[in-house]
């Protein structure tokens, strides 16, 4: 028998529950859900979304972290066919705002003490009109007449709603996910309902994931790869453990309390749990552990490879826009630690010249991601996406559409083999902790503190962090008042934003189109 056709994020859960049946799906803080049961909550969350009077294409902000609540609004707006858009908790409130009014969010789904730190920012996101409180409406969080209006989570979502009676795709939009961009201000890359599921499927098979696997999920489901491990698990029966990541010995713990066979994680999070004296039996039960958001120290992967002794270990490479690009099959571990690997199943990555010809091996180019896992573009913002999601030459006739692939702007070279080894970005984003941090937004603050005349904010390399923030400032009095320069950055922007150094420079140089040279900076600083 041919397995279902899945076409909507939703029928993930629809077709575990009705193959699964009452396996458990997910499990927070001690609660297990069963396939059955997490269905049936996100048929009550897309009834709820009908009687707030939500349709087809609109979207639903989820400002939580990791809770039962947090999955079934993700997989309940599907099945209302509804636009999903999970923000990352941990940003500030005038972040948040902006995304909500970036892509006019009119439902938002949060915590009463994340609505009042955002209070102050409400008039700037009109579109808002309903807001669903997980902890229930209070006299502090109160709105006046022009505000949304404030909804309790166990009032108006019935815990066991009905299937939607044809859930289809009437939005071919699944989720608008945000990353920052290169000019600052962050943008909303929009996944389809094809590239989640054919994404899923894609990187369930190559990990093996099955009933059989009981999955710690530690990353943020704002990011793309914490979203992926639902939509794999789902896709192949496995169980859920959602887990808001603080202590490295958590980690440990909740392994060993529930068996957990499978973690992805980033490198600072690996760094910290391949230090800890993991006990033997836990260690010995991991099948798999991935790393993603940045290459993965050696010394990390010996250590992690002797405490998990049976688990296989999957280094990737990824981008929102295209979701899952490369993975390095675990065999080729010790003979090529430092590759990329090759392409995941459904997807093509080609390396090529500025010309857009394909590169030989052995020489550098830009990477090109081609296949069903191509985002749709970036939210409203047709400029950017020309600029990111373009036709490859000679891929098509004058007689059809071309194909858009995403060109990453990441170099890498290709061996004889086919392996792919990554050399570097072409722009100047900053990879820390696995997060994209646009230089200009750090920039925008610091300008906007009124300490620093020029500044100029960069990515150095960093054994933990991947690589850290230095900010090269000039002040606008005598001296820089790096004291109250950092401390508006730590009000203004989230820990893993705020530089790690601020290094004041009288004058900072300029090539000759008038812009800072940041190849001459890193030069004068030994970068």
């Amino acid at each position: 028998m041919q397995p279902p056709i899945k076409i909507n994020v939703s029928d993930l859960l629809r077709h575990g529950a009705a193959t699964f049946g009452n396996s458990a799906a997910l499990t927070y803080k001690g609660v297990t859900n069963s396939y059955i049961e997490l269905w049936q909550s996100a048929c009550g969350f897309a009834s709820s979304l009908d009687a707030l009077g939500a349709v087809a294409g609109d979207r639903v902000a989820v400002l939580l972290d990791k809770r039962l609540e947090t999955v079934v609004t993700i997989f309940g707006t599907a099945a209302a066919r509804c636009i999903t858009v999970p923000v990352n908790p941990i940003l500030r409130s005038q972040q948040v705002a902006y995304i909500l009014a970036d892509c006019d969010v009119k439902v938002l789904v949060t915590s009463a003490d994340r609505l009042l730190q955002l209070k102050d920012h409400l008039a700037e996101v009109p579109s808002l009109s309903q807001v669903i409180l997980v902890d229930g409406p209070s006299v502090e969080t109160s709105m006046g007449e022009t505000d949304p209006s404030i909804h309790s989570w166990a009032d108006l979502v019935p815990p066991l709603g009905p299937p939607p009676p044809s859930i289809g795709v009437d939005c071919d939009v699944a989720a608008i996910l945000y990353t920052s961009g290169s000019t600052g201000k962050p943008k909303g890359v929009v996944l389809s309902h094809r590239n989640m599921i054919v994404g899923a499927e894609s990187v369930s098979h190559y990990l093996g994931n099955g009933p059989h696997d009981t999955i710690l999920s530690v990353l943020p489901l704002s990011f793309d790869a914490g979203l992926s491990q639902l939509t794999t698990a789902f896709n192949s029966g496995a169980h859920v453990v959602l887990m808001n990541y603080l202590l490295p010995g958590d980690v440990a713990r909740l392994c060993q309390k529930y068996k957990i066979t499978g973690i992805t994680g980033v490198p600072p999070f690996w760094i910290q749990v391949g230090a800890l004296d993991w006990p033997a039996e836990v260690g010995a039960r991991l099948r798999y552990f991935a790393n993603t958001g940045g290459r993965m120290p050696k010394a990390t992967l010996d250590r992690l490879r002797v405490s998990f002794p049976n688990a296989l270990p999957y280094l990737m490479y990824g981008l929102t826009e295209a979701f899952r690009s490369t993975y390095l099959d675990p065999a080729e571990i010790d003979r090529r630690p430092d590759s990329i690997g090759k392409a995941i199943p459904n997807a093509e990555i080609l390396v090529v010249r500025p010309d857009g010809a394909l590169c030989d091996a052995g020489e550098p180019g830009e990477l090109v991601h081609r296949g069903p896992l191509v985002a749709l573009g970036y939210w409203n913002d047709p400029a950017r996406t020309s600029e990111r999601f373009r036709p490859l030459p000679g891929t098509h006739g004058t007689w059809r559409q071309p194909e858009l692939a995403v060109f990453s702007g990441d170099t890498v070279v290709r061996d004889g083999e086919g392996f792919l080894y990554f050399v570097g970005r072409r722009d100047e984003m900053i990879k820390t902790s696995g997060y994209r941090v646009s230089p200009t937004e750090i920039e925008e603050v610091a300008y906007a503190t009124g300490l620093a005349r020029d500044a100029v904010a960069m990515g150095i390399d960093d054994q933990t962090l991947g690589q850290r923030i230095v900010l090269v400032a000039s002040p606008v009095a005598e001296t820089l008042d790096v004291g109250a320069l950092l401390t508006a950055f730590r009000h203004r922007l989230p820990q893993y934003m705020v530089p790690s150094k601020v290094i004041e420079m009288a004058s900072i140089p300029t090539n000759p189109n008038g812009k800072f040279d940041r190849v001459l900076l890193r030069e004068q600083l030994g970068q």
